[in-house]
């Protein structure tokens, strides 16, 4: 499962927003608050949705504490931000590398995350993580837990000095 290391221009979010952990995930309710409100958004690049997630720069990837908060959001990639819809926020996700990966099977499914994380990043010897957003694109053929589902996750990267 090699990704794909692409350089990302920048991009322009609106969304919704929570600071969550994975003991206390909110992730469900964070895209049932957002979905039935995502018409309301103009300037719309693509239907593709993303799922970001906002870590502090002490948030420890090397050693995964459930307990750990960051940030996660529900949105939408625009061209302008000249409206954003009432309780909603923008994020800018600023251009960089990232290594892309492919990830089939149901959001529940952890496999690829722990491929990246526990052994792709630690034993790739010419980048390591960058301290910017990471992202899933959910595309037309994500289907929310389905086995079927396909994502690509966007992992942020930096080449090693």
């Amino acid at each position: 499962m090699q990704p794909t290391i692409v350089h990302s221009k920048e991009k322009i979010l609106i969304g919704c927003s929570s600071k969550m952990n994975f003991i206390d995930n909110k992730t469900g309710e964070l895209w049932q608050s957002f979905m039935p409100r995502l018409k309301e958004i103009k300037n719309k690049i693509s239907a593709d949705l993303f799922s970001v997630q906002l870590y502090n720069d002490d948030y420890n990837f090397n050693q995964f504490d459930p307990s750990a908060y960051f940030t996660k959001w529900a949105a939408t990639e625009v061209s302008c931000i000249d409206d954003i819809p009432e309780n909603m926020e923008t994020l800018l996700i600023p251009q960089g590398l990232y290594a892309v990966f492919f990830h089939k099977g149901s959001n529940a499914d952890n496999s690829t995350f722990q491929y990246i994380f526990q052994t792709w990043l630690p034993t790739f010897d010419d980048y390591s993580l960058d301290a910017r957003p990471h992202f899933e694109v959910l595309g037309e053929k994500y289907k929310n837990d389905d086995s079927s589902s396909e994502e690509e996750i966007w992992i942020p990267i930096k080449r090693k000095v």
